[in-house]
């Protein structure tokens, strides 16, 4: 079974390497990083008032939009899927996995 990251990643690194006209993927990578970011901003924005108001296709759609701005970044910035899946993978395999907040004493 084909994984769907795996293979939109694979055709965002084609785009950077031969870029043709008319592609919004290359758009961004002629761009360059700011606006790449921009995109990643605006688009993870657009997913939470869209899941804040309810609209399940509507967010369904926003995330499929950030995750496919979040690829452009990594293919921008040369981090391999692999590193993310293995980095998901790792923390995957922690037990106990709440982060321990630090409590300060504002009496001191």
């Amino acid at each position: 079974m084909k994984h769907v990251f795996t293979e939109l990643y694979k055709v965002i690194e084609d785009r950077r390497a031969n870029p043709q006209e008319g592609s919004y993927t290359c758009y961004l990578f002629d761009k360059g990083l700011d606006k790449i970011l921009k995109k990643v901003g605006e688009e993870c924005a657009e997913t939470i008032i869209a899941a804040k108001n309810g609209q399940k296709e509507e967010t369904v759609g926003e995330i499929a939009d950030l995750f496919y701005h979040v690829l452009v970044m990594m293919v921008n910035e040369g981090i391999p899927l692999t590193d993310v899946t293995a980095e998901l993978d790792r923390r995957s395999q922690k037990i106990g996995n709440l982060k321990q907040f630090h409590v300060s004493d504002h009496e001191s």
